[in-house]
């Protein structure tokens, strides 16, 4: 075995555990610190490999139920904490990942600034919040982490106060002696209404201050100011999906607080902006242009009669005020004097906004010309509009299905669609597109799920007339697998107005196939190059000029596992080009990325660049879910590395020259066909061909327990089943990282590079193939993460003997062929060898994650043997949590 290199902690992590600590010793007594500090040195020593460590009794059941649950805590705030020490030291940064870097990459590749100015200005790339339920940590939680990464920041600037007076260090104890008691779990489920005010305090706090301070770093970078191609996207209030609690009243709200939060942040900025612009015309003329704004907006106090940007932006706070009223239907905090009309659209608000910029610049030269705090604010405009971040509808096929079916057969039109032909339906969904005749009546009596089907459309259609068309633009068509799913949503918004049949159709919103399993991947292509051909959806897609594809990881890793997942959607990412090269329509692919490498995680840096050539063209969707929102956007650093990897690598993939010859690329290809073929034969074979899988994944795995969580507002399944297929990938995924398995992160690849002869021809792709060399990065670090011996723990948990050995032991082989011909293919002695920063934040947190295992497992023993106290249902629950959260990407 190869020997590992020692761990260094880096100094935040010493300095906040030492105060965690000091908080447990305070708060929880001295007992209860020494039985936790024997158990964390003993793991710690255990892992490290010091002689005899391993025979030492690691102290665990000695632990009362009351001292389970605090250690349980005690273990899971020292992972928080050391992932904000990690993301303050940048552990989880990329080198070079950043804007001003590609500039540099592409300037050496002789890529002039003209061809970049040229791809911004059609560019769009979107992170897509999402309310899916991967992150175990309340919003308090949360909060504290942030508020002690703010004190870190001060602590590193040398002070020693913060501006309230407080000591910094005394400030940081505080806030994790807040940590220590505030309660872990949330009582109850959370609703659509919660998850819209969480991404709220994302957008506000996060977004909304560090786009606009990014976008002046960029056009410093460009030489030139870039149109806004980065902007925020949203599914929570309109993703419906196996969710019943969406509704057109969730919809609404969400859309409306969306809209009370950007109009707050714009109607502050002005607020101070007003202070700052404190102009006279004493000592500067005024251009004509703000002396017009100034004289409209009713404000005569004497005291500011020699002030015409104040007195105009009096006029501009009260029009916004009064924008806030009619959108929001209420006055905003501070609603200001004067009276004015609202707006029409942000673009009329950014016209004056850029009116009183160009009289502060007075010919160009002037200090007062740069961007300041007039600068970001036009530019928040610009890009967050009065919607904040445009919201996707989403709903499944067979839902559309049924509701089309009952609209037809209600207006006499067709009394069996179901049982229609794929071509009878085309052509009679295109006649009702044609036709201006509604088929709804305010007479018919229809199904619950048709009405609140058609609520939906009509809250969009309301939403578009009140916010504007960006509000919502996409609707999500999940399982797609045919030109009439796409159809069928034509016909809904049609009912709404949101489709307008004539000579020149028109679509405001547009549907988006949704491409899941492997099969729907592989039919992709021609679904795509049949929508094409028909006239109206070639006209729509052409005064459009783009159309985009989701293309879901999740599902297809569930339904094929992670190497044919990952192959069979850069396949059919490529396999799409053409087709939309033949229709003359620009490709906007939307990647539905989990935060595990089972559902799509990773790099997103390495991940874009990795996408095949000519796929991205400056336009890309990616959503961001549960924990990785935190992880990712919880602070504004973070918001900011993680911003600049999305649009450095978008630049990159588009404009940087393919490395990867046309013979290569057809050598690699057909490698990854047979690994590929192999891959989902080994991972089909195990999960869907193996008699009792189901119930050795149920038994030993707490994928029941799980559901205690309530983390989410969606059921964990999508029928009431047990099948593996109708279990959602979110908690198949995360049931695996707790048993340390990773199941979906890594099995059936050892099989394929096993049975891979040319092994010299797996190291040539490793080294020269971004796709390959992502894919095999992602996987290794989930192997690091994994654990066979704690693995095998939980695997004692199935009842049947003879089952869990048969199954848990083709795991263990699995795992074993992985790890070695991982090995073997990266010319590596060890995981991560090539990776030192990650190894060593991996290696730093496994000692907490073990104790957490083992102690989980016990509590799952006694739980399923009936024992009632509710202590144990607890102890379980946040040793998921915990889990989770030293684990970082889980879900």
């Amino acid at each position: 075995m190869a020997t590992l290199p020692p761990i260094t902690n880096n100094p935040d992590i010493r300095f906040l555990g030492r105060l965690l600590g000091d908080v447990i010793r305070r708060h929880g007594g001295e007992d209860l610190f020494k039985r936790i500090e024997y158990i964390r040195s003993t793991s710690v020593d255990r892992h490290r490999g010091i002689a005899g460590a391993d025979a030492i009794d690691p102290g665990l059941d000695r632990l009362t139920l009351d001292e389970t649950l605090d250690f349980t805590r005690g273990f899971m705030l020292f992972s928080m904490l050391a992932n904000l020490a990690e993301d303050r030291q940048g552990v989880t940064a990329e080198d070079e990942a950043d804007v001003e870097s590609a500039l540099a990459r592409l300037a050496e590749h002789g890529v002039d600034r003209n061809a970049v100015a040229a791809l911004l200005d059609q560019a769009l790339i979107v992170p897509v919040l999402t309310a899916h339920p991967t992150e175990v940590r309340r919003k308090s939680m949360i909060d504290h982490k942030n508020r002690i990464a703010e004190l870190m920041a001060l602590k590193d600037r040398g002070l020693q106060e913060t501006p309230d007076g407080d000591r910094v260090d005394e400030a940081i104890l505080r806030q994790i002696a807040l940590l220590w008691q505030t309660r872990v779990l949330r009582r109850e489920k959370l609703g659509v209404a919660d998850e819209v005010e969480t991404a709220l305090s994302y957008f506000r706090d996060v977004f909304l201050p560090t786009l606009p301070a990014l976008y002046a770093r960029w056009d410093r970078a460009l030489g030139e100011r870039s149109p806004s191609f980065l902007k925020p996207g949203s599914w929570i209030g309109g993703d419906r999906d196996g969710n019943p609690f969406v509704t057109a009243e969730s919809l609404r709200l969400a859309l409306a607080r969306a809209a009370e939060t950007v109009l707050v942040h714009y109607l502050d900025s002005l607020h101070a902006l007003g202070a700052e612009l404190s102009i006279s015309t004493l000592h500067a003329d005024a251009d004509p242009a703000v002396v017009a704004l100034a004289e409209a907006s009713g404000d005569t106090a004497a005291s500011r009669a020699d002030e015409p940007y104040r007195r105009a932006i009096s006029g501009i706070y009260a029009r916004l005020a009064a924008t806030h009223l009619k959108l929001v239907g209420k006055a905003p905090p501070r609603p200001g004097t004067l009276t004015g009309e609202p707006y029409p659209d942000p673009r009329a608000l950014r016209d004056d906004l850029a009116a009183i910029a160009h009289g502060l610049a007075g010919g160009g030269d002037s200090p007062l010309a740069s961007g300041g705090k007039l600068g970001r604010l036009i530019r928040a405009v610009e890009t967050f509009g009065f919607h904040l971040a445009t919201l996707d509808m989403r709903q499944n096929s067979a839902v559309h299905e049924r509701v089309v079916a009952e609209l037809l057969k209600s207006a006499n039109v067709c009394d069996d669609y179901a049982a229609l032909s794929e071509d009878e339906r085309i052509a009679l969904l295109r006649r009702e597109l044609a036709s201006p005749r509604p088929l709804t009546s305010p007479y018919a009596n229809y199904s619950d799920e048709t009405a609140s089907e058609l609520a939906i459309v009509r809250a969009a259609a309301e939403a578009h007339a009140r916010y504007g068309r960006r509000c919502i633009t996409n609707y999500i068509v999940s399982m797609a697998e045919s030109v009439s799913d796409l159809l069928e949503v034509h016909v809904l918004l049609k009912e709404a107005g949101l489709y307008v049949p004539g000579e020149t159709p028109q679509a405001h919103v547009m549907a988006v196939p949704l491409f899941e399993t492997v099969a729907d991947l592989e039919a992709a292509p021609s679904i795509m190059e049949a929508w094409f051909a028909l006239p109206e959806v070639a006209a729509i897609s052409a005064a459009r000029g783009h159309q985009e594809v989701m293309i879901g990881y999740s599902d297809s890793n569930k339904d094929g596992g992670y190497l044919t997942s990952t192959w069979q959607l850069s396949r059919g990412s490529t396999a799409l080009q053409p087709v939309f090269e033949k229709a003359g329509v620009s490709m906007q692919l939307f990647h539905g990325r989990g935060g595990a490498v089972g559902r799509g995680g990773g790099s997103a840096f390495a991940a874009i660049r990795a996408q095949p050539p000519g796929t991205v063209q400056g336009r890309i969707r990616i959503t961001e879910q549960g924990e990785v929102i935190a992880a990712k956007y919880g602070t504004p650093e973070s918001a900011t590395t993680n911003l600049e990897a999305m649009a450095s690598a978008t630049l990159l993939a588009t404009l940087e020259p393919e490395k990867l010859s046309a013979r290569d690329y057809d050598r690699f290809s057909a490698a990854m066909d047979r690994l590929s073929e192999t891959a989902f034969r080994a991972y089909r074979g195990l999960v869907y061909e193996t008699e009792g899988f189901t119930t050795f994944f149920r038994q030993m795995t707490p994928i029941a327990e799980i559901s205690g969580l309530k983390i989410g507002s969606r059921p964990a399944s999508r029928k009431k089943s047990d099948a593996i297929e109708d279990l959602r990938a979110i908690p198949w995924v995360f049931s695996w990282a707790q048993a340390r398995v990773m199941l979906p992160g890594w099995y059936g690849v050892g099989q394929a590079i096993r049975d891979f002869e040319d092994k010299g021809l797996l190291r040539e792709m490793a080294a020269g193939w971004p796709l390959f060399a992502a894919t095999l990065d992602n996987m290794e670090q989930v192997l690091a993460k994994s654990d066979m011996g704690i693995a095998s723990r939980y695997a004692a948990l199935v009842e049947d003997d003879t089952l869990r050995d048969r199954i848990f032991g083709r795991i263990r082989e699995g795992w074993d062929a992985t790890h070695d011909g991982l090995l073997t293919v990266t010319r590596q002695t060890r995981l991560l060898e090539k990776h030192p920063r990650l190894e060593t934040s991996i290696r730093l947190r496994l000692p907490y994650i073990e104790p957490l295992n083992l102690l989980q497992i016990e509590l799952l023993k006694r739980h399923r043997a009936g024992e009632q106290d509710s202590r144990i249902g607890e102890g379980i629950l946040l040793s998921i949590n915990a889990i989770a959260t030293a684990l970082r990407n889980s879900g």
